[in-house]
């Protein structure tokens, strides 16, 4: 394994959980990976929207989140914290990415939640807040990829915002040109077969 000193990157890509992956945590989980190095990966699930409305825990920002308006659960470590990720139209290039706001795949960046919301609002695309995050440390996401637990595919900047995210898990393999197409018409239960 000497050679392999650099991990290819999936920074900005989604991985969705597959039919075999046995983990309460992720099933049916559609992740945004936001960190892929060698040190780990850390991401948020996309799809697992939680009652509490965004204003009720950070004031200013409830406006700016996409529908549906509530905090999802981005992962089951650290969920007394909010991620805030961001799609900002255009990428916005350079010097011109808005403060508060870091690029992380395209359009995509992460939002400092620190920052007093009306700097952002006018750049603003789409927010979604997330408490959690899903993590791996060194090697473990590569371990569940050779086990087949993930499929990795491109994200879009929509899927970030999908305002129906129980929908998310079948229409990131729908759009899919091989066979994944086919895994969106998993049933729930397989065993109802």
């Amino acid at each position: 394994m000497s050679g392999m000193t650099e991990v290819s990157s999936l920074t900005g890509r989604l991985l969705v959980a597959t039919p075999a992956l046995a983990d309460p945590n992720f099933d049916r989980a559609v992740v945004l990976l936001l960190d892929h190095d060698e040190e780990g990966s850390l991401g948020v699930v996309l799809n697992r929207p939680t009652p509490v409305d965004v204003g009720d825990i950070l004031e200013g920002w409830g406006e700016l989140a996409g529908e549906p308006g509530v905090v999802f659960q981005g992962g089951p470590v650290s969920l007394d914290s909010a991620l805030g990720v961001a799609v900002i139209p255009g990428g916005a290039s350079g010097e011109s990415a808005p403060l508060g706001w870091r690029r992380v795949h395209g359009a995509i960046g992460l939002v400092d939640l620190e920052t007093p919301p009306e700097l952002l609002a006018s750049a603003l695309g789409s927010l979604r807040i997330f408490a959690g995050y899903a993590g791996w440390g060194p090697g473990q996401l590569e371990d569940e990829l050779v086990e087949g637990a993930w499929y990795v595919v491109e994200s879009e900047p929509g899927d970030v915002s999908s305002p129906a995210p129980e929908r998310l898990w079948r229409e990131v393999l729908r759009r899919q040109r091989n066979e994944l197409a086919m895994v969106a018409t998993y049933p729930d239960d397989p065993s109802l077969n």
